[in-house]
């Protein structure tokens, strides 16, 4: 099963690790610390085309990516539940 990012970006639902409000989250200095070394590796694909509300830490194999999204987390959030409410 696939979740799609917008932006033509789709990844799978297995290889999600967390979905996190960017606003929300960077208050914290580590996590701001953490993006910031992530982007310094490469591990940051920027799929947003508009304000960035949300990012998602997958692992790929066995590569850690992070996709910074447009949507919010609860609109990513209810897309999953709704594929798994569908039976795909």
């Amino acid at each position: 099963m696939y979740l799609h990012l917008g932006n033509d970006t789709i990844i799978r639902k297995d290889d999600i690790i967390g979905i996190f409000d960017l606003e929300g989250s960077t208050i914290s200095r580590k996590t701001r610390d953490f993006l910031a070394s992530a982007e310094k590796s490469g591990m940051i694909v920027n799929v947003s085309s508009e304000l960035p509300k949300s990012f998602v830490l997958c692992r790929e194999n066995d590569e850690f990516r992070i996709y910074i999204c447009q949507l919010a987390p609860v609109t990513l959030i209810k897309r999953a539940s709704q594929m798994n409410m569908s039976g795909e």
